[in-house]
């Protein structure tokens, strides 16, 4: 992830367990849990509680945990991975709330479907948890598969959503 000049980083309390975001001054670079898997270190950007990115997706983010919220306005940027996962990343923003779709699904929407592996890699490594919800996506047959914030928080995510 590039250090932008005005990049800073908030800790936020969620249902499941602290998450960090990170933003620049336009949009939202980083957004996930504690401990997941291919996170940042967010260490080397400073903390702020008056960044105004990170205000707007905090109460985004705690809206959507209280059952308020199923879409987000804040700005996201993708544009730190390769153009093969910005395409996989913009796809995981058509899946609407409460809905699922598979790995195959989002190889077929970007015009790869043999991809379904990369697909994974790609969905895995998705740098805007929630918000960009890579969690909507399921095995073929509907399993629940990985999560980079763990399974439990994806089954609670989709649970959440159900509600909604």
């Amino acid at each position: 992830m590039n250090t932008l000049a005005k990049t800073a980083r908030c800790a936020l309390a969620s249902p499941w367990g602290p998450m960090t975001l990170v933003a620049h001054d336009e949009a939202l670079v980083w957004v996930g849990f504690d401990g997941q898997k291919h996170a940042p270190d967010t260490s080397q950007w400073p903390v702020s509680t008056a960044h105004p990115v990170l205000h707007m997706a905090a109460n985004e983010l705690q809206q959507y945990f209280a059952g308020e919220r199923s879409q987000f306005d804040v700005p996201v940027d993708l544009g730190r991975g390769t153009p093969f996962q910005q395409s996989v990343w913009t796809a995981l923003q058509d899946i609407a709330p409460g809905a699922t779709t598979s790995y195959g699904a989002i190889g077929r929407s970007i015009g790869n479907p043999s991809a379904v592996r990369a697909v994974g890699g790609a969905v895995g490594r998705n740098p805007i948890s929630i918000i960009v919800p890579c969690h909507r996506v399921v095995g073929a047959n509907g399993a629940m598969t990985g999560y980079a914030g763990g399974l439990p928080r994806k089954v609670a995510l989709l649970q959440l959503e159900s509600r909604l």
